[in-house]
C-alpha cells in the first residue's frame, strides 16, 4: 500500500509526542527533540532505509526536514540515529504502539495468533561469530478484528507455549475487550475460566473428534470466531509492506524494531494512501 509520506510523518510527529507525553521535547543534555528521534525511526522502517540512507534520503526531503525541525544541509550524523535507537527502552515503542492503535475503533473483540520473523538476514557472520542458534522470534499479537490494529505485541526468542503467551496478552488488555478469538494452540480449560471471570468471551477452539468438541467448534464459529483470520491479515499486510526479517544485531534491537513494525503498520493506516 503506497501512503503519503508527508501525511505519515505527520502522524508519527503527533503519536510520538502523544507517547513521550511532558518528555517529548529535548534531553537536558541537548541534542534533537525526543521525539525527532522517533519520527525518523518510522520512516527507517516504512521506507527500509539504513542508517547512512536516513541522512542522504533526508536531504532530498525538505518538507519532512521542515516538519521535523532539521536543516537539509546540516543534518545529524547516522550514529545519533542509531544510538537512540539503543537509549530508547522498549516501554518508549510500546507506547508509540498503544497511542497507534488508540487512534482506530476499538471494537473489544479481538484476535490472538502468532507469526514468526527471521533473524538472521542482517548478518551471518554475526551469528555465526556470537554462537547464536535461533534463527526466527516468535511473535504473538493481539489485533483488532474490525480495525486491523495490532493493540499489543510480545515477542520471544524461547518460543514458549501458546497458552501461556496468550494469557499475558489479553491479562494486560482486559479491561478492553469483550471477547477473544483464538485457535486450538490456545485454548485450555484454566484459560476459558480466566477469561470469563474477567468477562471476555472466548471463542477458542477445542482439539478433537467427539461430538463436545464438534458442537463447541460450531457454536463459536456461529458466534464470530470466523474473525480471527484478522490478525493473519495483520502479519501479512506488514510483512508484505516492511518485511519478514530483522536487521537488527543484538536481540533487544530486534524485539524493539518489531513492537516499531507493527506500531507504523497501525499508522500506515491512519494515513492518506496514493
Amino acid at each position: 500500500m503506497a501512503i503519503n509520506l508527508l501525511d505519515f510523518a505527520r502522524n508519527c510527529r503527533r503519536l510520538a509526542k502523544q507517547a513521550f507525553g511532558s518528555h517529548a521535547g529535548k534531553p537536558a543534555s541537548g541534542g534533537l527533540p525526543r521525539w525527532v528521534h522517533v519520527v525518523v525511526h518510522c520512516l527507517r522502517v516504512e521506507e527500509g532505509w539504513t542508517y547512512p540512507e536516513v541522512i542522504d534520503r533526508l536531504s532530498l526531503m525538505p518538507g519532512i526536514c521542515e516538519l521535523l525541525g532539521l536543516l537539509p544541509e546540516a543534518l545529524p550524523d547516522p550514529t545519533t540515529f542509531w544510538h537512540s535507537f539503543d537509549r530508547y527502552a522498549m516501554r518508549v515503542w510500546r507506547a508509540l504502539l498503544r497511542v497507534s492503535a488508540q487512534q482506530h475503533p476499538n471494537s473489544g473483540h479481538v484476535a490472538l495468533d502468532s507469526t514468526f520473523f527471521e533473524r538472521g538476514h542482517a548478518s551471518h557472520y554475526y551469528l555465526k561469530r556470537a554462537d547464536r542458534t535461533i534463527k526466527t522470534l516468535k511473535v504473538t499479537t493481539l489485533t483488532d478484528t474490525e480495525s486491523l490494529a495490532v493493540l499489543d505485541v510480545h515477542c520471544s526468542a524461547k518460543w514458549r507455549h501458546d497458552t501461556i503467551l496468550g494469557r499475558k496478552l489479553v491479562r494486560r488488555n482486559a479491561d478492553e475487550l469483550v471477547s477473544v478469538a483464538a485457535d486450538k494452540a490456545f485454548h485450555n480449560w484454566p484459560i476459558r475460566y480466566e477469561y470469563m471471570a474477567e468477562s471476555i468471551e472466548p471463542l477458542l477452539l477445542r482439539s478433537g473428534s467427539t461430538l463436545g468438541p464438534i458442537l463447541h467448534n460450531t457454536l463459536i464459529r456461529s458466534n464470530g470466531y470466523t474473525q480471527r483470520w484478522m490478525a493473519e491479515t495483520s502479519y501479512s499486510s506488514t510483512k508484505r509492506s516492511l518485511g519478514s526479517e530483522l536487521r537488527s544485531l543484538g536481540w533487544y534491537r530486534q524485539f524493539r524494531e518489531i513492537v516499531l513494525m507493527f506500531a507504523v503498520h497501525n499508522i500506515e493506516n491512519l494515513s492518506e494512501t496514493l
